[in-house]
């Protein structure tokens, strides 16, 4: 049984991965957007290359059929990519699956596919990209996690290192983490913090 790291930071590149796994980050998520297959394939086996031997967890974002392809073993989708996801498929090859959700409808939604973990947000605010859904708050975590049982519970959104405490208190497992560290004027240093911080926090299961 592996285990979700309460630090998990999102990023753009194997580049970001190359420098933050040496901080000691344990999970972390490659997202990229508008790029092509090809420059996101050269990405994910770059990123597989740097933490299939230092044991750190990579989790691959939408593009399931490239993380499959590469031999990936943890998968994030959102709503829409899951609609159109071969579930088969990604369970046959003992994938594990993150899915997005926002509302009673979607998370609905993502408990029938049987998730390893369940992401809410945005939590707080954010900046990052425009987005349809108010700030959920941290009470709305709680009430997700009392529905979700023992499935991880991922808060996204808008989360600093000085919101963590809060995010985990509230019932989440894990802080998902973008630009309190890739727009931080010291993010590797930001990142330890962060590591530091969350290292007494309980370590979540994923079956």
């Amino acid at each position: 049984m592996s285990r979700l790291a309460a630090f998990y930071p999102v990023v753009d590149s194997a580049d970001w991965i190359r420098r933050l796994v040496p901080v000691g980050v344990k999970l972390v998520q490659l997202r990229i957007k508008d790029r092509t297959a090809a420059e996101v394939r050269r990405e994910v086996r770059a990123a597989l290359a740097i933490c299939v031997p230092r044991r750190v967890q990579l989790v691959v974002n939408d593009y399931w059929h490239i993380a499959l392809d590469e031999g990936a073993d943890f998968i994030h989708l959102g709503q829409e990519d899951l609609a159109g996801a071969d579930l088969k498929a990604i369970r046959a090859r003992h994938v594990k699956l993150g899915v997005s959700t926002h509302d009673d409808t979607e998370l609905e939604r993502a408990l029938g596919v049987a998730p390893d973990y369940v992401a809410l947000g945005p939590i707080y605010p954010t900046s990052l990209k425009s987005m349809p859904w108010a700030p959920q708050g941290l009470d709305r975590l709680g009430e997700w996690k009392r529905r979700i049982g023992r499935v991880p519970l991922v808060a996204i959104g808008g989360i600093t290192l000085e919101r963590a405490a809060g995010c985990l208190a509230a019932g989440a497992d894990c802080a998902a983490v973008v630009s309190d560290v890739t727009r931080h004027l010291d993010p590797l240093g930001r990142a330890a913090s962060w590591i530091s911080a969350t290292r007494a926090a309980s370590m979540s299961p994923v079956a």
